[in-house]
């Protein structure tokens, strides 16, 4: 069940000025034991939300790496997000109205900043372990590197230390897709939803690559059927619009492209040199967004650290489809 926490304090942001008001939405598994050693906080990707068990299948369970019977696991929802946590369709005190383009920009460090607040709110103290994969890895090596001696584990999955021009392209295609669609900007819900189901279809290209496609598209019936590719792409795009908002996509695709754990630090190197847990990273073969050679350079900037590779023919998305090879690798990681 979700649960909520307001800080009755504003909220300073990174790039300059401050939330008046902040909600956290958070949900929670098992219990903190005696000792409270056996914390595992799991950071969410893009649109994903705090309920771990409904977006990362097979992972929330006895016997995985995330057991509720032997971890206390926290997921937290992420800044800007349709998910509860204090976002663009949340109002704003000064007007009365909901924020919508007027949301002020945040950064990855602002998400981090927010976990903290949450965590101090918990009784959290030390982390056994920090889990992120994806843009979730983002905010766990940000917050690894801000807090090295509160982690004993970190796991990092698909992810990076720094935001590519790669990324940051894509990123900016499916903001150009939003923006495209004439009605966002306007002061409702559900504005530029066909913009952001455009946008997600952009995105699925990168998070699958061509082999996943291949893989899983193949037509059925011989032309002049409709392209099952093509419908796919329709039903996905459609499908995100069903459960999200595309105020909030936009303003969660800028904060990503602020990413550097480097800045104001000497850079990447210096920065993730700071590291003091016992660290894993994990790549996946087929990925296309952060690619097995960027995973093993950001593993050897990582100092003690371990690489492993999880091979799927579903690129990016490997690390949600290949629970049987995530579980083998990161459960004897978790209890050694």
């Amino acid at each position: 069940m979700v649960r909520y926490f307001d800080s009755g304090e504003p909220f300073p942001l990174e790039r300059g000025g401050e939330l008046p008001a902040l909600r956290i939405a958070y949900h929670t598994y098992g219990e903190p034991n005696a000792a409270r050693d056996n914390v595992v906080w799991v950071c969410h990707a893009l649109t994903a939300n705090s309920d771990v068990a409904d977006w990362w299948p097979h992972t929330v369970e006895e016997g995985r790496f995330l057991d509720p019977s032997r971890w206390f696991v926290v997921c937290a929802n992420i800044l800007g997000s349709h998910y509860g946590t204090t976002g663009p369709l949340h109002e704003n005190p000064a007007t009365g109205r909901p924020w919508y383009g007027d949301f002020p920009r945040l950064t990855i460090r602002d998400m981090v900043a927010a976990h903290r607040l949450l965590a101090s709110a918990l009784g959290i103290g030390r982390i056994a372990a920090l889990v992120g994969s994806s843009v979730g890895g983002f905010q766990a090596v940000e917050w690894a590197v801000e807090e090295p001696a509160r982690f004993d584990r970190l796991v990092l999955i698909a992810t990076a230390a720094k935001a590519s021009p790669w990324t940051i392209a894509v990123d900016e295609t499916q903001r150009m897709a939003i923006e495209a669609d004439a009605t966002f900007g306007q002061l409702r819900d559900d504005a530029g939803m066909k913009g952001l189901a455009a946008a997600r279809a952009i995105g699925l290209l990168t998070y699958r690559g061509s082999s996943g496609y291949n893989l899983t598209q193949q037509d059925r019936v011989e032309w002049p059927a409709e392209h099952r590719a093509s419908t796919y792409q329709q039903y996905q795009g459609e499908k995100l619009c069903r459960r999200y908002n595309a105020y909030s996509y936009y303003t969660i695709l800028d904060a990503f492209d602020t990413h550097d754990v480097g800045r104001g630090r000497g850079g990447v190197a210096a920065a993730l040199a700071r590291i003091e847990a016992r660290t894993l990273v994990v790549g996946i073969t087929t990925d296309i967004i952060f690619t097995p050679g960027e995973m093993r350079e950001l593993h050897g900037m990582i100092p003690g650290s371990r690489y492993r590779e999880i091979d799927s023919p579903f690129g990016h998305d490997g690390f949600l489809v290949e629970h049987e090879q995530l579980d083998g690798l990161l459960s004897p990681f978790m209890e050694n």
